[in-house]
């Protein structure tokens, strides 16, 4: 088992066991252990399965390469608790399914869910796919207003754009620079990117 794996699966038999529901913990154990890909595909299919079960097939299916995880694994790249973010990011970032990058940077963009945008970001940066400047540029300058609260979100964004290297982010990260919390990784994103000081 390798350790991001590793890592989720224990995660989520905690949440099992603490569930309270008694068959809980094997259940688990039993999709933690299978190898039948269409009994992981139908826990995200049927219902009455509990969030911690979806997690767990959808994480396992995306990371094996399987596709009908990515709309289970896209829903929780949106969701509000960040240990599921991760791990959806993850497991699309190994899925290798050509909608990922869209649906990051919707999600990365949207502005009525930004509190949950840094993983979708993060996941554009690591797909470097052509979706992901204009996604990070958009999402940071909206994120330059004053008293925005999404620091963490604009750093991702600054961050990664100096990543990524491209010349069109040049402008909003010499706008960054007039935000102390952002200025010092702006000069360094802007020092990696082509013919920008």
């Amino acid at each position: 088992m390798d350790e991001e794996l590793r890592v989720v699966t224990e995660r989520l038999r905690a949440e099992a066991a603490a569930s309270g529901v008694r068959d809980a913990p094997a259940a688990h154990d039993r999709l933690a252990a299978t190898g039948d890909h269409d009994e992981l595909a139908a826990v995200l299919t049927e219902p009455g399965h509990p969030l911690w079960a979806r997690e767990l097939a959808a994480f396992r299916l995306g990371t094996a390469g399987d596709r009908r995880a990515f709309e289970s694994l896209v829903l929780l790249l949106n969701h509000r608790d960040p240990p599921r973010c991760a791990a959806a990011a993850r497991a699309l970032a190994r899925l290798g399914d050509p909608r990922t990058a869209r649906a990051a940077a919707a999600l990365a963009t949207n502005e009525l869910r930004v509190a949950y945008a840094l993983h979708p970001v993060r996941l554009l940066v690591e797909l470097r796919a052509p979706e992901a400047v204009p996604a990070l540029i958009t999402t940071l300058e909206r994120r330059l207003r004053p008293h925005d609260p999404h620091r963490r979100v604009a750093l991702a964004c600054v961050e990664g754009l100096g990543d990524l290297g491209d010349g069109r982010a040049g402008p909003v990260l010499n706008d960054a620079l007039a935000h102390p919390a952002l200025a010092e990784a702006a000069v360094r994103a802007l020092a990696r990117i082509p013919g920008q000081r």
